[in-house]
């Protein structure tokens, strides 16, 4: 790419890290002096995040991964509001896996948040010195140049030069520290729509997927895993798979049975002769019925607390009115368009990994341990990512590539089956919930008691002290001003593997508790919309939000016969987003949802245009998951394998969607995930309207 050039690794060796709250600046520092470190001739790179070459060309690393979440345009931004630069000359890289980039995991709706600060004092930081460097240059008055769209100009006579004229001078200067940040009212770029960098290459089919990796003598592989959960190969007969013209080896994995090939159509070819016997494991018997049995039993078991304040248990007995419900949600597959893949190539002292990833340090660790090698022998491409929603943070199928790679000596890809990526999931847990609130005689809300029973995603990572944060995460720190509130967590014990799921255990609680809201609120006779405003008297910026999706969706306007309206109002990861569902139910019982109205508080814009775009995806996301999504267990097998039978939404099934962004100055919050969590619940309390009918159970179409 023009005007950039790889890191060296030496470079990150040297390398200072400085900055507050954890965060990485990532500033070179010398032993001699402060200067900034050029990258070849007139190159200019004050710190790792950016550099300046003599052709005028702006490089940009980005330590986050794309996958499709705009991340790449958006981080770019903050470098180059701060650096006054040309838009046009901005180049942009894929950051390696180093260190000196600080966490690289892409998940959370983080990255904006994170990198805000790091990121802008690069760009004033590199400002601040060519504006120096050209006042030097030209012998006046630094105080009399500014920078302005790729150029210093010094304002008295009018005399300008660009960045790459600059870079090399600039390059000799020491590094300043404290740089001033510009107030948001100075802000050029941040805020305003620009089209994505890595629009043109995904338009012309040039942009690098994990799937499109090509290495020269690389060898294909796909992998026959056991269809049993915790089950095992008992033995295989490899003859007939070994026979298929352009099959090189098969050979047994941590995985399963890999088939390795001159392609991948040959290996998939080869492994469907594979004749396996399967040893079942311990989980033969499971069931669906089995799992919701699990689940309602552990309700009953001890919990532990996630919040308690007041005591619910007084004003539950003291009150007008109790409103009680229990609701269940299935597991959920993340079924990304790209199906998983990794290429890895081992040598006796270096291991690279090619991987869509949306985390590379871990992608790291485990090559190096499959490998037998120090982890800094371990190169990681990071590429796009054809849809990651948190199954890229596993990484297991790095594990297969370098276990092959290792053993044939060569380049070997590994590419799943979309019913490999569907069954072999780590799926959104299934969960329950029992709740209970108490109305006092004026129909206000006077106790709320939540009882959240699922399993645990966190005991994967070790034994929990405390409820599950993600589990309980939307439903332990409810935003509503009740004054008895009560709030436990189970544990169920089951064997489905589970893990991150686009929005993770907000999708759950939002669903539980803004369903059960409307209950309560219907309880107290009041419209579902006032009645959370009454109750958001404490969160202004939440209130703003709920009244602004209000005013843009008609509410309280009369439907016709057979349509509804529902509202629902959730933060995750720092950010409010309400949702109001138009749906209308036919009089054969088809639902269709027509219309969705999204406002969205995410503190200071980047860019509109990806926060609009992200909004869509998660209400698409979403409601693919609340009308159709459903992962079942038969005989301890999962039943869905593909999109004919784990539906997702159909083009012709989109609803209008509109998008109202709450202008504001605070700082930063996350938009990746957080659309997806309030489509359900509004889509169900719409439902409640046009049918009379309480959704209790997802998904909405085999209810």
């Amino acid at each position: 790419m023009s005007g950039l050039s790889k890191i060296a690794r030496r470079d990150f060796l040297i390398a200072g890290v400085s900055g507050g709250a954890g965060l990485v600046l990532g500033f070179y520092l010398k032993s001699k002096g402060n200067e900034a470190r050029s990258r070849g001739a007139g190159t200019f790179s004050p710190n790792v995040w950016l550099q300046i070459a003599p052709d005028n060309t702006v490089g940009i690393w980005i330590a986050k991964s794309e996958m499709g979440q705009g991340v790449r345009t958006a981080l770019a931004m903050l470098v180059a509001e701060e650096l006054e630069a040309d838009w046009s000359t901005i180049r942009i890289q894929q950051a390696p896996r180093e260190n000196i980039y600080g966490d690289q995991r892409t998940q959370g709706s983080s990255s904006v948040r994170t990198l805000w600060t790091p990121l802008s004092r690069a760009g004033a930081t590199a400002r601040e010195m060519l504006v120096t460097a050209a006042a030097q240059a030209w012998e006046v008055d630094r105080a009399t140049c500014q920078a302005e769209k790729g150029y210093i100009v010094h304002r008295p006579t009018g005399r300008r030069m660009n960045y790459g004229e600059l870079s090399g001078a600039a390059a000799a200067l020491p590094i300043p520290r404290d740089v001033p940040l510009k107030k948001s009212s100075e802000y050029h770029l941040l805020g305003k729509s620009v089209p994505r960098l890595d629009s043109p290459s995904k338009i012309n089919g040039s942009a690098v997927f994990g799937i499109d990796v090509k290495v020269p003598g690389m060898l294909y592989a796909t992998v026959l895993r056991c269809p049993y959960i915790g089950g095992s190969v008992k033995a295989f007969d490899a003859r007939k798979a070994r026979a298929v013209p352009g099959v090189h080896d098969v050979l047994k994995t941590t995985g399963g049975i890999a088939v390795l090939a001159d392609s991948t159509w040959n290996a998939l070819q080869g492994r469907s002769l594979l004749e396996v016997e399967w040893d079942r494991g311990p989980n033969a018997s499971l069931s669906q019925d089995t799992v919701r049995k699990i689940l309602e039993q552990s309700a009953r078991s001890a919990a532990v607390m996630a919040r308690n304040e007041g005591d619910t248990d007084q004003a539950i007995a003291a009150a007008h009115r109790i409103v009680e419900s229990a609701f269940e949600l299935p597991y959920l597959a993340h079924a990304a368009m790209e199906p998983l893949n990794c290429t890895a190539h081992v040598r006796w002292n270096r291991c690279e990994i090619w991987c869509s990833t949306q985390n590379p340090a871990s992608v790291q660790r485990r090559a190096a341990s499959v490998a037998v090698l120090p982890p800094a022998w371990v190169d990681v491409h990071t590429t796009l990512i054809g849809g990651g929603f948190g199954r890229r943070l596993e990484n297991d199928m790095v594990v297969d590539a370098v276990q092959l790679s290792k053993a044939t000596g060569r380049p070997v890809q590994v590419v799943w089956t979309r019913e490999d990526d569907m069954q072999h999931d780590f799926y959104r847990p299934a969960a329950y919930s029992h709740m209970i609130a108490a109305l006092d005689a004026e129909g206000q809300l006077t106790a709320w008691k939540h009882r959240l029973v699922s399993q645990s995603i966190d005991s994967r990572f070790g034994s929990l002290d405390g409820p599950d944060t993600t589990s309980v995460q939307g439903a332990s720190d409810l935003p509503y001003a009740i004054p008895n509130i009560r709030v436990d967590y189970v544990a169920a014990q089951l064997p489905i593997p589970v893990g991150y799921w686009r929005s993770v255990g907000y999708s759950l609680n939002a669903f539980f508790t803004e369903c059960f809201m409307d209950e309560v609120a219907a309880a107290a006779g009041k419209d579902p919309c006032e009645f959370r405003l009454g109750l958001l008297r404490n969160s202004p910026r939440r209130k703003a939000v709920l009244e602004l999706v209000a005013e843009k969706s008609n509410w309280g306007k009369v439907l016709p016969a057979g349509k509804g309206r529902g509202v629902a109002l959730h933060t995750s990861y720092r950010t409010t987003v309400a949702q109001v569902a138009e749906v209308s139910v036919a009089p054969d019982g088809a639902v269709r949802v027509e219309r969705v109205v999204c406002a969205i508080d995410c503190g200071q814009m980047v860019n509109p245009d990806t926060i609009q775009a992200q909004m869509q995806g998660g209400i698409v996301f979403g409601l693919s998951a609340a009308l159709w999504g459903n992962i079942t267990l038969k005989d301890g097998r999962v039943q869905e394998s593909n999109f004919d039978s784990y539906r997702v939404l159909r083009i012709s099934e989109m609803p209008e969607v509109e998008v109202h962004i709450v202008a504001s100055t605070e700082s930063p919050t996350g938009v990746g995930e957080v659309g997806v969590p309030p489509i359900a619940p509004a889509v169900a309390n719409a439902l409640f309207v046009a049918a009379g009918k309480r959704v209790s159970r997802l998904p909405i179409m085999r209810t």
